[in-house]
């Protein structure tokens, strides 16, 4: 089975070293030299921490740290020879030590935050930053908080970014293991509710966490109270009213407290006088359903449903799982095209609309909203395989009305201008493809004859296509997606039968391993990778398409199911869009297009 790859290395890069440090002793102290200096002899000062000595040359030292530059020059008389540090262990000035030498140093868990602290005590900003991209790379929900905090007193703006957005898209992971959540001051616990960029599938995750908050000291919270529920009470129509009534308007927190309750019946008694008038479940009231940002949207673009290739766009937004129709639908209606998202705008490859196999290539500009035709491609392709990789979108493969193709072109947005590549080993159409460790995979396809299990590798420094081991299984409308360092080979026809089986490669052992099934099978569907997860949309069943969305969380190795899309369909291509500067405004549209809708009783129940 799959596993998850340690990104994070433990073991230290091999590299030379200036010099290196022993321990020895003399006359019954502990004492710390450089073994490859003559034992000392061209040293010209001497550090002694907490009973230990260590022999060291000042120009080393001032070079990486200015403290030190300014206790050599500044801060002592030039006969000065020998320095006491306070507060420092020794196996801390040894790694001090050693990085000033070598440049490099063994961090672990149990060093890093005391080695993050000391580089920041000493101005070391070579420590500082290794120490902040290792803190980076291994924060879990146990420790985000406490490395969040940590900025709080010691100035690092890069990491105390990564730390909250990480506690944001995690809260409720946060909530159920950090310790540390408790500990939180009101105002930091303010700071994090109230944020936009706060990831949450259902509200009541954030008004039951400040519950939690509350009672671990409830005497001395008390206070705090109005504060926190005035936070959640902008928000409280995205719970269900059957929540609010049974659970919220039931709480302590509620009865005891006038000002909570106030604010609560100014969000129930709208949704009830809505209830009363009409059964529909749509509710517009913006004032009371402020939608958060979503970090990233998952576009649907286009397909074939009802018989016909449509426009259409959805996006999903998996904070709340849920669709929405875009308003800006596609240029041209097409089936069997590509879609990717580059440098804040869609760029739609190729395709079909039921007549004609498409040479053109279509960009949305996502703050602007306006579609543009740019450079077509060199030949017509429908079936296509569309990626980005280094800052060019490749188009690979695919059907021009006469036959399966084996050649590939890249475009360059900046010059606008398609440029034909080497062409593939095999004709492939209805393959797919994606980009991993600057490299362009692609998998299965059909050449005309029969569904294909080959799968090759392009490099773009040789201008060269090579082939690697095949998939255990023939797959035709296959999806292909780069995912946690492996390539996933998911679904697809094999000339039988539609397929849920999902395969991965890994391109360091060369080598295919077997993943999951998921629940339904289907080819020609759309895949991508958004928060963690890998995500399939709608397809071909068999018999007929399906608006079926499920992601695989490698964390977990399991499958899991999202909301349906509201229109089924097959042939699509799905892209996800992030870092846009003016996402605030689209969580404003999405709220406003799809109005706030009440849960049913049922959703309540699933939610619970």
């Amino acid at each position: 089975m799959l596993k998850p790859k340690n990104t994070v290395s433990s073991e230290r890069k091999q590299r030379p070293y200036v010099a290196c440090l022993e321990f020895g002793n003399t006359g019954g102290k502990n004492q710390f030299h450089l073994s490859k200096l003559s034992r000392g002899q061209l040293c010209d000062t001497v550090i002694r921490v907490d009973g230990g000595e260590f022999y060291v040359h000042k120009v080393v030292l001032c070079k990486c740290s200015p403290y030190f530059r300014a206790l050599f020059s500044h801060w002592s008389t030039p006969d000065c020879v020998t320095f006491d540090i306070p507060g420092m262990s020794t196996s801390l000035m040894c790694l001090i030590i050693e990085f000033a030498y070598t440049g490099n140093v063994l961090l672990t868990g149990q060093n890093a935050l005391d080695l993050f602290v000391v580089a920041d005590r000493y101005n070391m900003t070579g420590l500082l930053q290794a120490c902040s991209d290792y803190l980076e790379k291994q924060l879990n929900p146990q420790n985000c908080l406490s490395i969040w905090l940590l900025t709080d007193t010691f100035y690092h703006p890069e990491l105390r970014e990564k730390s909250e957005l990480y506690t944001l898209s995690h809260f409720k992971e946060v909530v159920d293991t950090c310790a540390d959540f408790l500990q939180l001051s009101a105002q930091q616990l303010v700071q994090i509710i109230e944020s936009d960029l706060l990831i949450v599938k259902q509200e009541k995750t954030v008004y039951k966490a400040i519950l939690k908050w509350l009672a671990h000291a409830p005497k001395e919270r008390k206070t705090y109270s109005s504060l926190l529920f005035s936070k959640v009470s902008i928000r409280l129509a995205w719970m269900s009213p059957k929540y609010l009534i049974e659970h919220v308007n039931e709480s302590e927190l509620v009865k005891t407290n006038p000002e909570c309750r106030a604010m609560l019946f100014q969000t129930l008694n709208p949704i009830l006088d809505h209830m009363s008038r009409t059964s529909h479940r749509s509710f517009a009231c913006p004032s009371l359903a402020i939608p958060r940002v979503p970090p990233a949207l998952l576009l649907a673009i286009g397909g074939w449903t009802d018989g016909s290739p449509t426009s259409l766009i959805e996006a999903y937004d998996a904070r709340s799982d849920r669709w929405i129709d875009v308003a800006y639908t596609t240029e041209t209606i097409r089936a069997y095209h590509g879609a990717v998202f580059y440098n804040g705008s869609i760029y739609c490859v190729g395709g079909f609309d039921s007549i004609e196999q498409f040479s053109a290539v279509h960009r949305l500009d996502l703050t602007s909203h306006n579609w543009e035709e740019v450079s077509p491609m060199h030949v017509s392709r429908c079936f296509v395989s569309v990626t980005v990789m280094n800052d060019y979108i490749y188009a690979l493969g695919g059907y021009n009305g006469q036959e399966r193709l084996n050649t590939a072109e890249r475009y360059d947005p900046k010059c606008n201008q398609w440029t034909i590549i080497s062409s593939m080993h095999e004709q492939r159409s209805d393959a797919s493809c994606a980009t991993l460790y600057s490299r362009v995979y692609i998998c299965g396809g059909f050449n005309g004859i029969q569904c294909l299990s080959t799968a090759e590798c392009y490099n773009p420094d040789e201008d060269q296509w090579t082939l690697i081991p095949n998939m255990s299984s023939r797959r035709s409308g296959v999806g292909v997606a780069a995912y946690a360092n492996y390539i996933f080979a998911v679904g697809g026809f094999d000339g039988v039968s539609r397929l849920n089986t999902t395969e991965a490669y890994n391109p360091s052992t060369n080598a295919w391993c077997s993943v999951p099934s998921m629940p339904n099978a289907r080819s020609n569907f759309g895949i991508s990778v958004m928060n963690d997860n890998l995500f399939v949309a709608g397809g071909f069943g068999g018999i007929t398409t399906i608006p079926n969305v499920e992601f695989y969380d490698i964390k977990t190795n399991i499958w899991l199911s999202a909301k349906d899309m509201k229109t089924s369909r097959s042939a699509l291509s799905c892209c996800v869009v992030n870092g846009l500067s003016n996402m605030a405004k689209y969580a404003a549209a999405l709220n406003s297009m799809q109005r706030q809708h009440l849960p049913t009783e049922e959703e309540d129940e699933m939610e619970q």
